[in-house]
């Protein structure tokens, strides 16, 4: 399987623009769209995906903000493969990485519900290991909750305590990023309409750095080895945030160093004199109002979505604008997402997964289940519920997809991934193929040129020594009767030497173009 990275966005209505929104997969070096899910109008933080994963097909969960309904997609069909009814209507869902909890709900049983915050939750976050929940709501205020203790049947009757509250903020919470890391050695992200995005320790549970923009932040991109994040506010405009900076050491060179870390009273200002030259240097003005923000797999590539409909890609080292996506002009973009190309994709379904014959190709790869959600807490329900788990044959050894892959394989998928490869349609050329190809004949033709010109001046060479021998040597004299006594086409004595040295340098020309010629084809090969 060859690796591809593709963006999922999700669209929704705005009030110029009316109807049915929808989800979609583009690939990200081409723009093009790879496949559609419609009939959905999902709002900000109401998309949850599930990568397909482990010879598994995953799903995605769109809930509707007009009305108490989620819909399940999954990436094989292009329509809603489930509709599930909701006790009410929800703000905001989130999935673990393993699909197995959607904000506190498991496979259609209720697990637990309860109170989190006294106003509207805005934003729900797993963290990576799926150990820990964290909403942030308009009471300002962020919690962490223990999944674990949601999901203990001896506590269903207490009054639920969080794991922490993280109550520094003095607006609404906008957005949250989890870090790398397990729960609770890991760090987190928020934004708030206060103009302030703050850090977070999760173990220490403390805040270590709060720094301030002169708008107020509605979205948060974090780099995945969190060098740096990227801050957005709805004027259109993004602030890039590097948590590391450089310094001249005293014994002398450059050492690199963390930022912040000083507590709550470790306040860095983004607008102040001393760093607004900076600030312009990390600033990227879209110039639209901005609905989502995410970044690339790679890391590489920052992913705007504007209420316009457009989906921007900046090269987050330069940033400058790569391409424009136009595709959903004059709806909202209320989600993005990046992730490697599903498998199982309707329309682009990879043939090494299959198996059997090619009537149960559409069976191939089996899609996690998602059940009916319950609306109401039922103990009976629980007890009876069975969880499904994949085991795999006891004729072979299981192998994860991760351990099972070769140094060639994971060299071969990470330079394909890094350039992916463009299927030509209609005839079409591969632009990047042939930009490869014309590198190469360009750098073939110097060497030719090059090859050209010395044989060109060994032909010189030859020339003018051959005349200046043929000029100043002495022929001797002969009687004429002599020499009209040879024989037609016979010549003198003196100039067989001649003749002789200028054929042994014409022979040593061709061999040494046979000899490039030949080293030539080999590189070639």
């Amino acid at each position: 399987m060859l690796l591809q990275e593709t963006l999922l966005c999700a669209t929704a209505p705005t009030q110029s623009v009316t109807g049915p929104g929808l989800i979609a997969v583009h690939d990200i070096q081409t723009g093009a769209t790879l496949a559609s899910f419609k009939q959905t109008n999902a709002g900000p933080h109401s998309i949850a995906v599930l990568e397909s994963k482990n010879t598994q097909g995953g799903f995605i969960l769109a809930s509707q903000p007009e009305k108490s309904i989620l819909n399940v997609y999954n990436f094989q069909k292009d329509q809603i493969s489930l509709k599930i009814v909701l006790p009410e209507k929800l703000t905001s869902i989130a999935l673990d990485r393993r699909g197995d909890l959607c904000a506190g709900t498991a496979s259609g049983i209720m697990y637990n519900s309860w109170d989190a915050h006294y106003r509207q939750v805005n934003v729900l976050r797993f963290t990576n290991d799926g150990a820990a929940l964290v909403s942030g709501s308009d009471d300002s205020g962020v919690s962490v909750w223990s999944v674990s203790r949601l999901l203990d049947e001896d506590t269903q009757n207490e009054h639920l305590v969080p794991y922490c509250t993280l109550s520094d903020h003095t607006l609404p919470v906008t957005d949250i990023i989890c870090g790398i890391g397990l729960f609770p050695d890991c760090r987190i992200l928020t934004s708030s309409v206060d103009h302030s995005v703050k850090l977070w320790d999760l173990s220490s549970r403390s805040l270590l750095t709060t720094f301030y923009f002169p708008q107020p932040i509605s979205h948060l991109a974090w780099d995945v080895t969190e060098r740096l994040f990227f801050a957005a506010s709805s004027d259109g405009s993004v602030h890039q945030m590097n948590l590391f900076r450089e310094r001249e050491s005293k014994v002398g060179g450059v050492v690199t160093e963390a930022i912040g870390g000083a507590g709550v009273t470790d306040i860095i200002r983004v607008d102040n004199d001393e760093t607004r030259e900076a600030r312009k240097k990390r600033l990227i003005s879209v110039g639209q109002p901005i609905s989502s923000i995410c970044i690339s797999l790679t890391s590489t590539i920052l992913l705007v979505g504007t209420l316009d409909g457009l989906i921007h890609l900046y090269d987050i080292p330069s940033h400058q604008l790569l391409r424009t996506i136009s595709t959903h002009k004059g709806m909202s973009i209320a989600h993005l997402e990046s992730m490697v190309k599903p498998p199982d994709l309707i329309g682009h379904i990879n043939l090494d997964f299959r198996v059997g014959n090619s009537a149960d190709s559409k069976d191939a790869i089996p899609v996690k289940p998602v059940m009916p959600f319950q609306r109401m807490w039922d103990m009976k329900a629980r007890d009876a519920h069975e969880i499904t788990m994949m085991l795999p044959s006891h004729n072979t050894v299981y192998k994860d997809e991760a351990s099972d892959y070769t140094t060639d394989e994971l060299l071969r998928d990470h330079a394909f991934f890094i350039q992916p490869f463009i299927s030509a349609k209609g005839g079409e050329a591969n632009p990047i193929a042939l930009d490869s190809k014309v590198a190469e004949l360009e750098s073939e033709l110097e060497k030719l040129r090059e090859q050209l010109s010395k044989a060109k001046g060994v032909n010189d060479a030859m020339w003018d020594t051959v005349v200046q021998r043929l000029v100043t040597q002495k022929i001797p004299k002969t009687p004429m009767k002599e020499i009209g006594d040879e024989k037609e086409g016979a010549r003198p004595e003196c100039l067989r030497p001649l003749l002789f040295e200028s054929i042994c340098w014409w022979g040593m020309y061709i061999l040494s173009l046979l000899i490039n010629i030949s080293k030539s084809g080999c590189n070639n090969i």
